[in-house]
């Protein structure tokens, strides 16, 4: 994609459908008179006057106890600079939405118009009752060091500016870890600093808290190594000045142990690297190039413990990892501030997560057959679901431990329970996908490509680098939308009617002809069958030219499954072809099958369906409890469709004993597990979390899942085809942009599963 389109993409994605990237969701009842009576007048003076009473109840009967503010004043945003509080804006709504998908954490973003320091200090303050916490963001230094020390001082809710200490609490963490395996001691430690804002300094200023001494801290600006005779350093700045003449960075890595930059890309050479000591320990953070680049450092040096900022590369130091979490235990025990107790303990969990076993979700999104604590893993990922689990409890007994917490929790098992119900968000799936599809992308066919979002979908895949897209249609129009589109890369564009691919044509009929000629097909009719783009398509992934195949977009799915069932066929023992919806759903993806190919299953399809959708959730790293749903539960109803239901489950308990399912269930008792522990405490299911759901037929499936996704709208992945013997998705007819490329990368997985399988069988 041109600067141009990555412009367009990025102001339309922020522009449409709705201006913004956040909005503030009522969480009460609001249809009757009764309940706008309640939310407003005359029902709201009740709190109003408990709160007047004891203003702690603020807490009890208000959001401000999951409420932070996001403010600016928009003088250091990104890498843009001093940009002004309107164009800062965008950044902030950013910020708030991550603050809510991974802690759950609501935000208002505030941008303020001043650059003085002490009415910018004021304003703060005058609006602070509203809010639970305060992120400061993208303030330029040294201003911002001032507005924090004094806001938090002078106020009663947690405050922290991310940009300083975020950093600070996640290289903290992995330089724990990397002494550790670098065997080195923190207060031996020689350390180079290249940078000296308010991130670089707030580094070494953890750093020293950890034990690192201050006179073996080199630290350098623009201009070159922080001395005592520089009149031009800001008072934090000269806590790291040297009575020393000035040096080169050549000069000051010579022996060091530990690098950090917080620079600018490529200022360190395989020189300075090479003169380190042994095990160097180099976090090199500039964005979007570091100091020296992963891949370099890794060659010059096999013993160097390498982080970046980058998500490409091992060990990425994301502030991802702490903001969230943090300000969750502070809210959470109501604490008057962030205290350095309370960021050495995020420090403290966050190097001790790296260390424990690695859940299975993780290792899956790296790609990886098992991550373990080593030098290519210092600290935990961004997608690791434990996260909130270790983190924010660790933030919340410093705050308490230290007496900063005015509402303490006394029961640590329910605690975690709470917040394990805030991490159901739907959108972590996703990403996990995509990062899975990207460890080892594919050929995918698009059979539509001359559907113009068909081919939205392709380029995304392509430039996200999910897959190597193939596209079939019509050359002249693909071409033209390529251009529309800004889709410049050279991907290969195949029209199956034109006379150019007569031979391939061919070649594909007499491999189909073969397979089907005792079965009333033709050479004649399988040529005349190769014009047809999922015939050629599916023929594509059968012959090697390809690896997987979508399509579905612009037709009937009984129109599309049929030339894949034809020509792709079962994978071998399979007896049955299914699909199954994922659906990300509030309490995290659910999968309700078979949304789209069997229409009134036995018992013997169902046991086999059950087991097809629980491999496919082991595949995302999701341990699979299931329900088999029904109008009855537990032999309620002695009618057919029900008891087929209850035979299904009784085989699946005989021949599959350490499967969690259990049925014939009604979807209400599967889902609530109160409910279900209630009344069937006997139940396998009782005190667990469904995460799928098998359905009694093709009605109810299809149904459901569709009933979800426009009511309530849930995001939906699938149609996913269980049982076929190569990677071949439908869509659903007119797809979003967005669900193709996600049924794209579900292509890529199950040829990169298929492909393990394979290579695991010739061995």
């Amino acid at each position: 994609m041109d600067k141009n389109s990555k412009r367009r993409e990025a102001l339309l994605y922020h522009a449409k459908p709705t201006p913004g990237k956040i909005q503030v969701v009522p969480t009460k009842k609001y249809a009757t008179q009764r309940d706008l009576s309640l939310a407003y007048s005359p029902g709201v003076a009740e709190p109003c006057l408990e709160i007047a009473k004891d203003v702690n109840n603020v807490y009890k009967y208000t959001a401000k106890g999951n409420l932070v503010a996001v403010i600016t004043n928009g003088t250091a945003v990104l890498g843009l600079g001093d940009i002004g509080p309107e164009a800062s804006k965008p950044v902030m709504e950013g910020k708030g939405l991550l603050f809510k998908i991974f802690a759950g954490i609501d935000v208002f973003d505030i941008e303020i118009g001043t650059k003085n320091i002490e009415e910018f200090i004021q304003t703060v303050k005058n609006i602070a009752p509203t809010f639970g916490g305060i992120n400061l963001e993208d303030i330029k230094a040294p201003e911002s060091f001032e507005i924090e020390r004094r806001l938090v001082e002078e106020l009663n809710i947690p405050v922290m500016h991310d940009d300083q200490h975020g950093t600070a609490i996640i290289s903290s963490a992995a330089l724990l870890n990397a002494l550790e395996l670098a065997d080195k001691k923190v207060e031996d430690v020689k350390m180079v600093v290249s940078g000296a804002g308010s991130a670089a300094l707030a580094c070494a200023n953890m750093y020293v808290l950890l034990g690192v001494k201050l006179e073996n801290i080199l630290m350098f600006n623009s201009k070159g190594v922080l001395t005592k005779d520089n009149p031009s350093l800001s008072v934090l700045q000269q806590k790291y000045a040297k009575d020393i003449k000035q040096i080169s960075l050549e000069e000051a890595l010579t022996n060091a142990d530990v690098f950090l930059g917080l620079s600018s890309g490529d200022i360190m050479t395989p020189k300075m690297l090479l003169g380190m000591a042994k095990n160097p320990i180099v976090f090199a953070m500039a964005n979007p190039d570091p100091e020296i680049g992963y891949n370099l450092a890794i060659a010059t040096r096999k013993d160097v413990i390498m982080a970046t900022g980058r998500s490409d590369h091992p060990n990425q130091v994301n502030n991802v990892l702490g903001f969230p979490y943090i300000f969750r235990g502070a809210l959470d025990v109501r604490a008057t501030k962030i205290n350095e107790a309370m960021k050495m303990a995020a420090v403290k969990a966050l190097a001790a997560l790296a260390k424990e076993h690695v859940p299975e979700q993780v290792n899956i999104a790296y790609g990886a057959t098992k991550l373990v604590f080593g030098r290519e893993y210092i600290i935990p990922s961004p997608f690791d679901p434990r996260l909130i689990t270790v983190v924010a409890p660790a933030v919340a007994r410093a705050a308490m431990e230290s007496g900063v917490a005015l509402h303490p929790i006394l029961d640590w098992n329910k605690y975690e329970e709470e917040l394990l119900d805030r991490l159901g968000n739907e959108n972590k799936m996703v990403r996990l996908i995509a990062n899975r599809a990207k460890m080892d992308p594919k050929r995918i066919v698009f059979a539509e490509a001359d559907h113009l979002d068909v081919l939205k979908a392709a380029q995304i895949v392509f430039e996200e680098g999910i897959g190597f897209p193939v596209l079939l249609g019509k050359k002249e129009i693909i071409l033209e939308l390529k251009k529309e589109l800004g889709f410049d890369a050279d991907v290969p564009i195949i029209d199956p009617k034109i006379d150019e691919e007569e031979s391939r044509r061919n070649k594909f009929a007499k491999a189909y002809w073969k397979t089907r000629q005792r079965r009333g097909i033709s050479l004649y009719d399988a040529q005349n069958l190769m014009r047809e783009r999922n015939y050629f398509a599916a023929m594509m992934v059968n012959e090697g030219e390809a690896d997987g195949l979508v399509t579905g977009h612009s037709r009937s799915y009984s129109t599309v499954v049929k030339p894949m069932l034809q020509l792709i066929g079962k994978a071998p023992g399979v007896s049955l072809v299914a699909t199954t919806n994922m659906m990300m759903t509030g309490r995290g993806p659910m999968f309700l099958s078979d949304t789209a190919i069997n229409i009134n299953p036995s018992a013997d399809d169902l046991a086999k369906i059950a087991i097809m959708t629980a491999n496919t959730a082991k595949m995302f790293g999701i341990v699979p409890v299931i329900a088999m749903v029904s109008f009855s539960n537990f032999g309620s109803s002695t009618n057919e469709s029900a008891a087929k239901v209850r035979e299904a489950v009784a085989y699946l308990h005989k021949n599959h004993p350490d499967m969690i399912i259990d049925g014939e269930i009604q979807a209400d008792f599967a889902l609530n597990s109160e409910m279900l522990k209630a009344k069937f405490p006997f139940s396998r299911l009782a005190g667990k979390k469904v995460n799928i759901l098998i359905f009694p037929n093709l009605d109810t499936a299809n149904i459901t899942y569709k009933l979800l996704k426009e009511l309530n709208k849930v995001d939906s992945i699938g149609p996913i085809m269980l049982g076929m013997a190569k990677p071949v998705h439908i869509f659903q007819l007119g797809a979003s942009v967005e669900e193709m490329v996600n049924m794209a990368a579900i292509a890529v997985i199950d040829a990169q599963e298929k492909e393990k399988k394979k290579t695991k069988a010739a061995k």
